[in-house]
């Protein structure tokens, strides 16, 4: 593979069709950058994210991640944790249950196992919370046990889509500052779905941006904000 084409994550030629929509993506994410995916409705964001999870396969092309093809490789086999917008909780269980699920889904804890989720739950800002249920948590708590899951892990690569839409906006800044340590402590690669400017601005290193199922434009940070593109693109940065 030639160099320009390494990187965490790899959509090589990948072509998808959902109903009558057709999508293409072909692109290198970094390793160890935050990458965002921007782009209007529709046009494909949680699609991509989708095809870098195993939640869709591609029809045509190969998907790779650190240098392993996981084309057909189901989600719970591939190297990534995922963090969405709902938090994905299961109401009837404690935080530490919910939590211990990513790490065995039979619930299989060693000694070892149990006190990651104390740490995970303590690093979020929720230690003490491991017998509380989430239907006692406010948005943000649960958005933060929602990432103490992905903590516990351990997986090298973090997909977020749009994990901040639901929250006010002062708990988005902490929230968005609470990724960054995170990034910082782990070196993970994450790549997150925001369909905000500022959010975008603030965390992310490199941006792809999507329009009609395709990569229009791919940048590091700096040269996104300063590129000129379609109309689509002029929307999202408040050019128009």
């Amino acid at each position: 593979m030639p160099a320009e084409r390494q990187g965490a994550i790899v959509l090589d030629n990948v072509s998808l069709r959902l109903g009558s929509a057709d999508f293409h993506f072909d692109c290198a994410i970094a390793q160890g950058a935050i990458t965002a995916i921007a782009g209007p409705s529709g046009s494909g964001k949680s699609t991509l994210l989708n095809l870098i999870a195993g939640f869709e396969q591609p029809d045509h092309g190969r998907v790779l991640i650190a240098g392993e093809e996981v084309s057909r490789l189901l989600p719970a086999y591939r190297p990534v944790s995922l963090v969405f917008q709902d938090n994905n909780l299961f109401a009837h269980l404690d935080l530490f249950t919910n939590i211990g699920l990513g790490i065995d889904p039979a619930l299989r804890l060693k000694p070892a196992d149990r006190q990651a989720v104390s740490r995970a739950l303590s690093r979020v800002g929720l230690g003490g919370f491991e017998k509380r249920l989430p239907a006692t948590l406010s948005g943000g708590e649960r958005q933060r046990a929602a990432f103490a899951r992905a903590l516990v892990r351990r997986k090298p690569v973090m997909l977020l889509d749009e994990p901040f839409a639901a929250l006010d906006p002062g708990l988005r800044t902490v929230m968005a500052d609470l990724l960054l340590e995170l990034h910082r402590e782990t070196g993970h690669t994450i790549v997150i779905v925001s369909h905000d400017p500022q959010e975008v601005e603030r965390l992310a290193n490199d941006v792809l941006f999507l329009e009609g199922g395709r990569i229009v434009l791919g940048a590091p940070k700096a040269a996104f904000f300063a590129a000129e593109g379609p109309a689509s693109l002029a929307e999202f940065l408040g050019h128009r």
